[in-house]
């Protein structure tokens, strides 16, 4: 039997940035017998085709198809996302001064970035090239950068007024002294030195490289309850979908078509072409309903009408210090599994009909899904569940495993959770 949170783990490792969790995904769909088609391509399917397809670098929608249309065994989606919040170079990053070497950062997303500040950080992401024009992702995969607090001795206040950040001064970090080389001849070194790309400083055009945490994913606690890591939002989520659709039975469920797709750029609102604001998912369902063999009339629309969709982010797990920011009787606890996330305004996208469908889902495994709810006085976080909805126009609940932490640089999970998530999604997968 597969050691799931060893295996989430080591996806976690291996996935630094969105393109690398794409990347990664993708190498265990393939292992799995999904081909890679592009988007440039035509496609044509018969019973039982297995592919994945890659938008953006950062997005990934995998289907395998049933014995039947998806016109008639409609599809089940699990939908989650690559991109986490961090902190990314600007396009001209090199900041020399004061005796040291700097970058110059953006964060991106709601990150905690107090808890960026003193750890061995790295660089990750994608360089353009010239000559021929191509993309490589890139990993140095060593402690590289650090942003230093300021010592006590220097900041007396912050005993009796807590620690301030400025974005843009506070958040450089530290690369080298100032004769240090500049970026781009240390990314062209780097490059050569992994038999990436021979390649000049000239010969980059542009990056997309973000700033993360060296140290591994490990776990913790006195009996192992905790997974400790940084991209628990949402690596888990893109983890346990994966591991559902390449485990799934091929006889269960057997007129079902199962989708999983992960996109990128939900901690920023989704708004982009492959974000889940974007058409991503809904071109792709389109082009497996036109181009499976026997197609009929007006498929999409009959296809989405018996569809299903389940959006897996993690969820708040009630905090021990801070049990009043909490909903009474809504406080998810790690290790106990699965939670269901409801907000009246659609900040979710469950409804009693999606929960429904999820509990019974749990209750054939004998599992009792948690609930979360935000008070009524403390504004609600959203995911691509409603804007998937909204987007392609089908059912759709939110769940998620719960975590404290969330959008720091390290964040918390329980290990227990791990593979229950992962048993409700392929039974979502093995069910009609």
């Amino acid at each position: 039997m597969t050691d799931w949170v060893a295996d989430l783990l080591s996806y976690i490792d291996r996935s630094p940035t969105p393109y690398h969790a794409v990347a990664e995904s993708a190498r265990r769909l393939e292992a799995a017998g999904f081909r890679r088609l592009l988007e440039t391509e035509a496609w044509s399917f018969s019973a039982g085709d297995r592919f994945h397809v890659v938008r953006g670098d950062g997005s990934l929608a995998a289907v395998a198809l049933g014995d039947a249309s998806p016109i008639s065994g409609g599809f089940r989606i699990l939908g989650a996302h690559t991109d986490s919040p961090n902190l990314r170079l600007k396009p001209r990053p090199d900041v020399s001064g004061h005796g040291y070497r700097q970058l110059a950062v953006e964060p991106y997303g709601g990150l905690l970035l107090h808890t960026w500040l003193d750890r061995d950080l790295s660089l990750a992401g994608r360089v353009s090239l010239r000559a021929p024009p191509r993309s490589v992702l890139l990993d140095f995969a060593r402690p590289l950068v650090r942003i230093p607090n300021l010592a006590i001795h220097l900041s007396r206040e912050i005993k009796t007024e807590g620690l301030k950040l400025n974005p843009q001064q506070h958040a450089a970090p530290i690369i080298g002294l100032e004769d240090s080389p500049a970026l781009a001849e240390l990314v062209a070194t780097e490059l050569r030195a992994q038999s990436l790309a021979e390649v000049e400083p000239k010969d980059i055009l542009a990056f997309d490289l973000m700033l993360y945490d060296t140290q591994p994913a490990s776990v913790s606690g006195s009996r192992g309850e905790f997974v400790h890591a940084s991209r628990l939002d949402n690596l888990a989520s893109c983890h346990a979908a994966l591991s559902a659709l390449t485990t799934a039975a091929e006889a269960a469920a057997p007129h079902l078509t199962r989708v999983v797709v992960l996109y990128d750029h939900e901690e920023i609102g989704s708004r982009s072409a492959h974000g889940a604001a974007g058409p991503f998912l809904l071109d792709t369902l389109e082009r497996v309903v036109t181009g499976y063999k026997g197609g009929e009339p007006q498929g999409l629309a009959r296809a989405l009408a018996c569809s299903m969709l389940i959006s897996v982010d993690m969820a708040h797990a009630v905090h021990p210090n801070y049990v009043d920011r909490h909903e009474p009787g809504h406080r998810p606890v790690l290790g106990a599994g699965p939670v269901i996330k409801v907000n009246a305004n659609q900040a979710y996208a469950s409804d009693a009909s999606s929960s429904a469908f999820f509990t019974s889902l749990c209750a054939g495994l004998d599992i009792e899904p948690q609930h979360f709810v935000s008070r009524s006085d403390l504004p609600c976080g959203s995911t691509i569940g409603p804007i998937s909805a909204a987007r392609v126009g089908i059912r759709t609940v939110d769940v998620g495993n719960p975590m404290l932490s969330m959008h720091s640089c390290r964040e918390v999970a329980g290990t227990g959770d791990v593979q229950p998530m992962i048993d409700v999604l392929r039974a979502c997968f093995e069910t009609e």
